[in-house]
């Protein structure tokens, strides 16, 4: 029992930090990257480009918890998998919507 709780812990710290970040994002007077160790783009208005990916890193922390809730039902349980492939699909998912609404929108 102990193992299933302490997993599904680690878990949800990922998606808090990821929470902190569309925090930090709101707050932040600059434009927030989103790819890791690449410029971001010039954007028209900084904070709509801010609070749009402080929407996104936000719904990305709570739906990364949400699909941690998996891990509770034991070791081999099968329902990992809901986890492991939502995560991945959830991660796709972000990307499109940057690419394609969040960019596209604020992009200079």
């Amino acid at each position: 029992m102990e193992g299933r709780i302490f997993g599904f812990i680690i878990w949800c710290v990922f998606g808090i930090i990821f929470i902190c970040l569309a925090v930090f994002s709101w707050f932040s007077k600059n434009p927030v990257g989103f790819w890791a160790n690449a410029d971001g783009c010039e954007v028209r208005d900084i904070k709509k480009y801010n609070h749009a990916l402080s929407g996104l890193f936000g719904v990305f922390g709570i739906v990364t918890i949400a699909l941690g809730i998996p891990l509770l039902a034991g070791q081999n349980s099968a329902w990992i998998l809901l986890s492991v492939m939502g995560v991945m699909i959830e991660t796709i998912i972000a990307m499109a919507v940057y690419t394609l609404v969040i960019e596209k929108k604020y992009r200079k």
